[in-house]
């Protein structure tokens, strides 16, 4: 059989796009995004940078509508331009998905040994200064496996994970919050920037599209959705998963910043912990906030596995790299061969450790701000050449032209040397790896 499974809901595709969006940054990286904005600038940081890709979110529903398709960005584009244009956009996208899956895959070993400090032991080497435990490759390693096989057993599989732990961390998620905000003052939450307002809001809003992205992974799984599953579905679940993406980000931001004297936590190991800690003077509080995160750490790593094979299942099919990643296995109706790709290349990237956390952030954030610039511009272009596809009013021509204007600006404030928070030459470095390895695979494939 060579086609996919078809056995997905709408509650499959919002767990996968509030699933993909939502990791453990939130636990892991907490005193980054404060020191980046201060309480009230990480909280509107996250809020006006949601806010802005509503219209982005907007683009891919109607474009999942018009063309249910598991190459998502590489079908858009490829509709209307050029072959190069649509590999360039779809490789980079594949970016923003596959690089999630190192990055869960080591935090969970950091949250493990912040469970078991026994783990943060045989140190096997260091990078930029970061050791690498065996413990922790260990478990990062046999979580890779796990996801790995999932996937390649079915999509239903896979959606049923991905929906008991998204709702479990949502509901553990409203648990912590709830008793520790009780015990919070207005107090804790000075400062409320850490630099000018603007400079402060600014970078947050630099990272927001790497904590965001996911909502357009519906895409990806368009293929698979049950015969009965109606098209309107999907800019439900995408609208939904980016509602409660903002929402999410806010409420923990502010009640971080609430509970306890954040300014002077952020030195501590997973600060979010050790701020409801301090609140309810309890251990039993991390725990809860541990089991929330390692739920979390489970449904993004599962979201973004999936979304990312999907991409190279999808370049695989149309002969943009090799052609055996577009193989479906014959009995669990799935891309196997992608799926294993992901899993490989997820364990081969581990070994990199914990340097690799801050610098993904925001190579993500950029390859994913060129997928949605990328997008829209497909989507204006299809609108004018295929009408018969895409037909768009005066009004909705503006909130995509305006949804192009939001990725592109995102994209430019990480690569222009005069902005705060640029590049450095950690995260060119990883950017240009992919580029090159793209070059080359692009050399390879068949030209049209």
């Amino acid at each position: 059989m060579n086609t996919l499974a078809r056995q997905l809901r709408a509650v499959d595709y919002f767990t996968l796009g509030w699933g993909t969006m939502v990791g453990v940054g939130w636990l892991v990286i907490m005193d980054d995004w404060l020191l980046r904005g201060g309480a009230l600038g990480a909280l509107l940081g996250f809020v006006i940078g949601g806010v802005l890709l509503l219209p982005i979110g907007w683009v891919y529903g109607k474009f999942v509508v018009a063309m249910p398709d598991a190459a998502g960005e590489i079908a858009y584009t490829s509709a209307v331009f050029s072959r190069s244009i649509s590999f360039t956009t779809g490789w980079m996208m594949t970016l923003a998905y596959f690089i999630v899956c190192p990055w869960e895959a080591v935090a969970v070993g950091r949250i493990a040994g912040y469970i078991v400090p026994g783990l943060d032991s045989v140190e096997l080497y260091r990078i930029a200064d970061r050791p690498v435990y065996l413990p922790h490759l260990v478990i990062g390693f046999g979580l890779t496996g796990i996801l790995t096989l999932l996937n390649y057993r079915g999509i239903r599989l896979s959606a049923t994970f991905q929906n008991w732990t998204s709702f479990g961390t949502l509901a553990l998620f409203v648990v912590f919050v709830a008793l520790g905000v009780s015990r919070g003052s207005t107090a804790n939450i000075q400062p409320l920037f850490t630099h000018t307002p603007w400079v402060s809001i600014l970078l947050v809003i630099q990272v927001v599209p790497y904590f965001m992205t996911g909502f357009e992974s519906v895409g990806k799984a368009a293929e698979e959705a049950r015969p009965d599953f109606r098209n309107r579905g999907f800019l439900r679940a995408i609208s939904m998963a980016i509602f409660i993406g903002i929402l999410f980000y806010a409420s923990i931001v502010a009640a971080v910043a609430y509970v306890a004297p954040w300014r002077q936590l952020t030195g501590e190991k997973f600060m979010t912990a050790v701020a409801f800690q301090h609140a309810l003077g309890s251990r039993w509080i991390v725990n809860i906030i541990l089991a929330a995160a390692l739920l979390s750490l489970f449904k993004c790593f599962n979201g973004n596995f999936v979304a990312a094979s999907r991409l190279l299942f999808a370049l695989g099919r149309r002969g943009m790299v090799d052609a055996r990643a577009g193989t479906i296995q014959a009995r669990y109706q799935t891309p196997s061969v992608a799926v294993l790709c992901i899993g490989f290349a997820t364990a081969a990237c581990m070994l990199l450790g914990d340097a690799i956390l801050v610098p993904v952030t925001e190579v993500g954030s950029v390859a994913c701000a060129i997928g949605w610039s990328a997008t829209c511009a497909a989507c204006l272009a299809v609108a004018r050449v295929r009408p018969g596809v895409m037909n768009l009013s005066a009004g909705e021509r503006a909130v995509v032209w305006f949804g192009l204007a939001v990725g592109i600006a995102m994209a430019l404030m990480k690569v222009v040397p005069f902005v705060p928070g640029h590049f450095t030459v950690y995260e060119w470095l990883a950017l240009g790896v992919w580029i090159v390895v793209g070059v080359a695979i692009g050399r390879r494939r068949p030209q049209s």
